[in-house]
């Protein structure tokens, strides 16, 4: 895996190179101070992957990203918690690291690229990654990225060309399909129960006929999932 890595900061670097070194078959081939330079070496060689800081002076990685032509795949570096980007929504965008970077969060890093490299579907991905219910998600809400913990997602709701994501003090209307974020969450704590809601049904309080209480929520259950809710509950 033949990388490359652009940052104004030379710690930042060296720290990625060093971290490179602990992963099998990735090999740093170049590193650039700024987005620049990496461009025009883009144009006559060609990278697996790209690790890329967000804030650079005079072409930022939001700029290089909307400049490079037919990106490999990019892990984002970024020093901000609450990182926003519509970028992020790319396929070619795997994964973004916060500074500063352990050597735990770039390990499950380099599981994401084996698999993303690998084509797995994400079930698979989920099943090598150890997902826990310190595992989170990220949305984009207005350019901004906002983490949310599985376990604190109550309830998905599928609402036109968008959904809703129910916490119990929060709720984010994001521009996506329940499809989609269907494919993001650990089948161990989440469940479609209707075509317009997927539950976590750990949260569940009541179920009665053809609907289930999540806090003050009820939620309706469609007859073709049923079967699949009552399997999934620890039923005495």
């Amino acid at each position: 895996m033949r990388c490359i890595i652009v940052d104004d900061e030379s710690s930042a670097r060296a720290i990625v190179v060093e971290l490179c070194k602990t992963i099998p078959n990735m090999e740093v081939v170049a590193e650039f101070p700024n987005a620049l330079e990496a461009l025009k070496f883009l144009k006559h060689t060609s990278v697996d992957l790209i690790f890329l800081d967000i804030h650079m002076p005079k072409l930022t990685g939001v700029d290089f990203i909307e400049m490079v032509t037919d990106p490999p795949k990019i892990v984002l570096t970024t020093s901000d918690k609450d990182f926003a980007i519509e970028a992020y929504g790319y396929e070619f965008i795997v994964d973004y690291l916060v500074k500063p970077i352990t050597q735990e969060r770039f390990q499950k890093c380099a599981t994401k690229l084996e698999n993303a490299f690998n084509k797995l579907p994400l079930e698979k991905v989920e099943t090598n990654t150890g997902l826990n219910e310190d595992e989170d998600l990220y949305i984009n809400i207005d350019r901004r990225l906002i983490k949310l913990k599985f376990r604190d997602i109550q309830i998905i709701e599928a609402q036109g060309d968008y959904i809703e994501i129910k916490t119990q003090k929060e709720r984010y209307r994001v521009h996506s399909t329940l499809k989609k974020i269907k494919e993001k969450l650990p089948e161990s704590r989440f469940l479609q129960i209707h075509r317009s809601f997927i539950i976590n049904f750990t949260q569940i309080i009541d179920i009665q006929d053809n609907s289930v209480l999540i806090e003050r929520n009820v939620i309706p259950i469609s007859r073709s999932n049923r079967p699949e809710l009552m399997q999934r509950l620890n039923l005495l």
